[in-house]
């Protein structure tokens, strides 16, 4: 009987379920965001909000504390096994939320899903991804996020303006000029051959 027992199995054996959460939640910190099931959605919502409260416990421990720092890690590794995740977890995603207390992701419910009509949800972090400067007076918090959008917008406008540039310093004058000088050319010499054929007109009436 499971009297008292608040996980939830989801028709899933105990191995499965530690399987299946563990890339889950490795998936869901590297992207920030995962379309799954409302029932797999809350179970990941639980798990991955634990393991941020305890990489945020490395921000509150001193140098001299270092196998504490290696214990959250090491407990932290037991779920997540991708290095490069852990590293994004206790680098950056942990002290985005050193002022908040829980409630670090959100749900959206997104409908039910054709075929087998499961209510489908979208789970992602709250706060939005920074870089970290250190400038002289302390450290300032950069998005990532509005700076790439503007490093992309800047090199689209900076091409269409180089050519924009480009086709003004390049009048369209020009080529029109060259027309009408090879048509004028042209009208000329029709001319002077239609001359030329009155004048042999001319002298053949003259000699007969």
């Amino acid at each position: 009987m499971r009297h008292r027992k608040s996980v939830k199995q989801l028709g899933r054996t105990h191995a499965h379920r530690k399987a299946m959460f563990s890339n889950m939640v490795t998936s869901f910190l590297k992207h920030e965001r995962i379309i799954t099931t409302k029932e797999k959605g809350k179970v990941l919502k639980r798990i991955s909000e634990r393991l941020i409260t305890r990489a945020k416990r490395n921000i509150a421990l001193s140098a001299k504390d270092e196998s504490k720092k290696l214990h959250n890690k090491r407990e932290v590794m037991r779920v997540i096994r991708d290095r490069d995740v852990v590293k994004k977890l206790f680098d950056d995603i942990a002290p985005r939320f050193k002022d908040r207390n829980g409630g670090y992701t959100r749900i959206y419910l997104l409908g039910n899903r054709p075929g087998d009509a499961a209510e489908m949800s979208l789970v992602e972090l709250v706060e939005k991804s920074f870089v970290e400067k250190k400038t002289g007076d302390g450290i300032q918090e950069v998005k990532k996020d509005t700076k790439k959008k503007e490093k992309k917008e800047a090199a689209k406008k900076e091409p269409k303006k180089e050519e924009g540039k480009e086709a003004k310093k390049e009048p369209k004058k020009e080529p029109k000029k060259e027309l009408k000088k090879e048509l004028k050319k042209e009208s000329k010499k029709e001319g002077k051959k239609g001359k030329d054929k009155k004048d042999a007109k001319q002298t053949k009436a003259k000699k007969k």
